[in-house]
């Protein structure tokens, strides 16, 4: 194979899952808090769940499992009913964190239990029916356009995409431990998390 069958194909992969995964969304606003305040091993679990998940479903779309969610969209209307509920549920929460400055707890005094943070990673991921739309159908539509081999350089460079892009933000975060090491930061991190969870939770409920 040369590298028009290979090279390229993995390339233009890479770019445009990345392109796809970087914009902000409930999913990477999580990891983001969680790779300021979290353990090393919480941080790893969360990341490996984001980047393992996103991995599973492009292979699936590549196969072509998203026409079987195209023929059933019953599926993405129960897992957007839920997925809805938790995003609101958990705006509030981020809201109330805050509206009261008792909560605001310096990143190195604070720990996130690793099953809770398991827990929420999966909801996040996997209660967003827009994951099933863009991951699955999307890019699986894209990758079935190439070759039948280049199709799965092309889902390698995906896949590559989201390890890179979900272990730079969650252990990149703790770059920023330092700033939130004061109240304020964290006010105003869990207020944009608030305004995004609850803007993404509405966005699903009127199916835009």
């Amino acid at each position: 194979m040369n590298l028009a069958d290979t090279i390229l194909p993995a390339m233009f992969g890479f770019g445009t899952g990345l392109a796809l995964i970087i914009a902000i969304g409930a999913q990477n606003a999580y990891l983001l808090r969680l790779g300021i305040e979290g353990r090393n091993r919480t941080v790893l679990t969360a990341v490996l769940i984001c980047s393992v998940s996103d991995a599973v479903l492009i292979l699936a779309g590549i196969v072509g499992i998203g026409a079987l969610i195209r023929a059933a969209p019953v599926v993405l209307i129960i897992v957007q009913v839920l997925g809805v509920g938790f995003l609101l549920t958990y705006g509030v929460f981020a809201a109330v964190r805050a509206l009261r400055p008792g909560v605001l707890i310096a990143a190195a005094s604070t720990e996130i239990s690793t099953k809770a943070a398991v827990m929420t990673t999966i909801a996040l991921t996997w209660l967003n029916p827009h994951v099933y739309l863009d991951t699955l159908i999307f890019l699986g539509s894209v990758a079935n356009q190439q070759g039948v081999n280049e199709r799965w350089w092309w889902g390698a460079g995906a896949v590559t995409a989201s390890f890179v892009w979900f272990f730079a933000l969650g252990f990149g975060a703790r770059k920023l431990r330092p700033l939130f090491a004061k109240r304020t930061s964290w006010r105003v991190l869990d207020g944009f998390i608030a305004v995004v969870m609850i803007a993404l939770g509405v966005r699903m409920a009127l199916g835009v």
